[in-house]
């Protein structure tokens, strides 16, 4: 993918397609590095389905026979002498603490390294396709903290649609803000 915010929109998607409630997406960044981990409390992968997710010619979809997503992310943190690591519990063997977590590291000053690209962007798109779940965005840049929680922002509007044209839109802007 040409920015890792369409990795992230990809990755959230899953969390979203696995039944979580809450996704927590984070990024840390310094000068050398970039720390990407995406974590939900969905449904979770079984041991077998965890071997495999890596593999572009595996996937749970029935709409088409590969699955690009985690094993593009995974080569383009490996280009830049990164790794990618995947954890997860599946509700079946922990009803009480399942979820996946997804971790990128990338190396930016490689050439390789995929720019972040519109994450602001990204981040509204996820919100108003799924107003039912809830997302924490955190990204932190040598100090400087970005964040947005729509549990805090749901509690605020008191009924108003989360993914209202008018709600949308204050996101973008007030991400855009955090990052100027």
């Amino acid at each position: 993918m040409k920015e890792l915010s369409l990795n992230i929109l990809d990755i959230a998607e899953n969390s979203v397609k696995a039944g979580a409630s809450l996704t927590k997406i984070k990024i840390d960044e310094d000068e050398d590095r970039l720390t990407l981990t995406i974590t939900d409390d969905g449904c979770g992968m079984t041991a077998e389905v965890l071997k495999s997710v890596t593999d572009p010619f595996y996937t749970t979809r029935t709409t088409r026979k590969v699955g690009m997503g985690i094993p593009l992310l995974k080569l383009e943190a490996e280009m830049t002498g990164g790794k990618l690591e995947i954890a997860s519990r599946h509700e079946g063997e922990y009803p009480d603490s399942h979820g996946t977590e997804v971790k990128a590291v990338f190396n930016k000053k490689h050439i390789d390294f995929t720019p972040l690209g519109d994450i602001s962007e990204s981040i509204a798109t996820l919100i108003q396709g799924h107003p039912e779940t809830d997302f924490l965005f955190i990204h932190s840049i040598e100090g400087k903290h970005i964040a947005l929680d729509t549990r805090e922002i749901k509690r605020i509007l008191d009924g108003v649609p989360i993914n209202s044209y008018e709600v949308i839109n204050w996101i973008k802007e007030y991400l855009n803000e955090q990052y100027s």
